[in-house]
C-alpha cells in the first residue's frame, strides 16, 4: 500500500514507522490514522518483522497531537467516533505480539503521548517534550491516556499532568518511568536500532510470549499473572529456537535462532 502521511519500511527484521506530516507537526488527522491502522495490519500479518520502531519525520515534532483543525468541528456524535477509532487503532498497536519502541524525537502531546504509552518502551531525545494537554481546549485525552499514563507512572502524578496539561521534558520523563533513555538528539535512532538490533536476534516464540505474559498479567493478581507464565512457558519450552538456545547453551556456541510461530 502506497502511504501519505507515513513512511513505512522494513530492514533486517525491524520494522520503522515514522509520522510524515512534519509542517503539522506530524499531528494525527484521520487519514493518517488509517494509514498507521493499515501499517499495523501489515506489520501483524509479516512474521519477518521481529521488532517495530515508531519515530516521526523532522527535528520538532514525534507526534504533537490531534488535528485540531478537525476536533473544533465535532459535535458529540463525531467525537465519539474519532475517540473509538482512535482508541481501536491504539490497542490494535499494543496487542502487537513484536516488541515496540517509540523513538520520541520532539513533541509527543496528547494522542502523541498516548501512541507512546502504548509501546513496550520509550527512547527519547534531549529535546522531546510530553503532555496530555487536552485539558487547556476544555476537553481530555481521548486515546486511552487517562488509563495508561496512570498504570505507567502513578495515579498521583498522572492526574497532575492531564489536570494541569503541563508539558514535561525527557529528564522528567524519565525520572518518572515513563521513558527507558534520553540521548543526545543525533544519537536517537542509532540507539534505538542497537536495541532493536539485540531484540530482533532473540527467538521469535519467546519474543511473543514474553510479551503476552507481561501484558496479560500486569493487571490480573499475581495468581493469575504467574498460571499466564506458566502457561507461555509451556508454549516456548517444545519451540524450535528453546531447543536451539538450549543447545547452544550447552555446546557453548552463540545461538541462531530460525525458529517460526508455527515451530
Amino acid at each position: 500500500m502506497d502511504y501519505n502521511n507515513i513512511i513505512f519500511r522494513v530492514e533486517e527484521g525491524i520494522g520503522t514507522i515514522i509520522f510524515n506530516r512534519p509542517k503539522a507537526l506530524n499531528a494525527l488527522n484521520s487519514e493518517l490514522l488509517e494509514e498507521f491502522s493499515c501499517a499495523l495490519d501489515e506489520i501483524s500479518g509479516n512474521e519477518d518483522i521481529r521488532v517495530l520502531i515508531l519515530t516521526g519525520a523532522g527535528e520538532k515534532s514525534f507526534v504533537a497531537g490531534a488535528d485540531i483543525t478537525e476536533l473544533a468541528k465535532f459535535n458529540s456524535l463525531e467525537g465519539k467516533i474519532f475517540a473509538k477509532k482512535g482508541q481501536s487503532i491504539i490497542s490494535k498497536l499494543q496487542e502487537l505480539s513484536i516488541p515496540v519502541i517509540a523513538a520520541v524525537n520532539g513533541f509527543a502531546l496528547g494522542g502523541g503521548s498516548e501512541i507512546a504509552l502504548a509501546c513496550d518502551f520509550i527512547y527519547a531525545s534531549e529535546k522531546a517534550m510530553f503532555g496530555l494537554p487536552e485539558i487547556n481546549l476544555g476537553i481530555i485525552p481521548g486515546f486511552g491516556g487517562t488509563q495508561r499514563l496512570p498504570r505507567l507512572i502513578g495515579i498521583n502524578k498522572a492526574k497532575e499532568m492531564i489536570f494541569t496539561g503541563r508539558m514535561i521534558t525527557a529528564s522528567e520523563a524519565l525520572g518518572v518511568g515513563m521513558v527507558n533513555k534520553v540521548v543526545v538528539p543525533e544519537a536517537l535512532m542509532d540507539e534505538t536500532v542497537k536495541t532493536a538490533k539485540i531484540i530482533a536476534s532473540k527467538g521469535r516464540v519467546s519474543l511473543r510470549a514474553a510479551k503476552q505474559a507481561i501484558n496479560g498479567g500486569i493487571n490480573a493478581d499475581l495468581a493469575t499473572g504467574c498460571r499466564i507464565e506458566v502457561d507461555s512457558f509451556a508454549l516456548c519450552i517444545s519451540s524450535r529456537d528453546a531447543k536451539e538456545g538450549t543447545s547452544a547453551f550447552l555446546e557453548k556456541r552463540k545461538t541462531d535462532f530460525k525458529g517460526t510461530l508455527k515451530d
